[in-house]
């Protein structure tokens, strides 16, 4: 077989999935404000459950997390190999698995953008939904399966996706 040929496969797979979503990781930052919202949005419009959970702390829990484990004594190092972080990391773990797809919403940090790579390396369908076009591009965006320049666009893209206009 040749490339080519496997990149069709994959393509026609992905498309499949993106068919079947019926769970969505929602990631972006603690601090982006939107990201309850999305969520329910995609729930209202999309019937698919939308996992967004992981912003319940607010916007500055890293902030605190780093606080407290530089009080005890702890380098970053040590501190992500404390049993706070095991929780936290398991957490969304646990739900990046169990979801079918992810959608990230930006601006979002560095944290999202590893969660997006990780949903793509278990050959999951991601997403990116920036804002408007961004000022400054970047070409790695490409690992996404799309990206979107507003949410209403992602949500009317898995609309038709789920409607069967593959």
């Amino acid at each position: 077989m040749k490339y080519d040929d496997y990149k069709t496969a994959y393509e026609l797979s992905q498309k499949q999935r993106i068919a079947d979503i019926e769970s969505i990781y929602v990631g972006g930052s603690t601090r982006n404000q939107k990201i309850g919202e999305f969520a329910n949005k995609i729930e209202t419009e999309l019937g698919i459950e939308a996992f967004a959970d992981w912003a319940q702390p607010g916007p500055e829990a890293d902030s605190f997390w780093r606080s407290y484990s530089q009080m005890r004594g702890r380098s970053y190092r040590q501190a992500l190999k404390s049993h706070g972080a095991d929780q936290i990391f398991d957490f969304d773990y646990e739900h990046l698995n169990r979801c079918d797809a992810m959608v990230l919403l930006l601006p979002a940090g560095k944290s999202a953008h590893m969660e997006l790579g990780f949903t793509r390396g278990r050959g999951k369908p991601g997403f990116v939904v920036f804002e408007e076009e961004p000022e400054r591009w970047d070409v790695m965006y490409k690992f996404a399966t799309e990206i979107f320049f507003s949410q209403e666009e992602f949500i009317e893209y898995l609309k038709e996706k789920k409607n069967g206009n593959r």
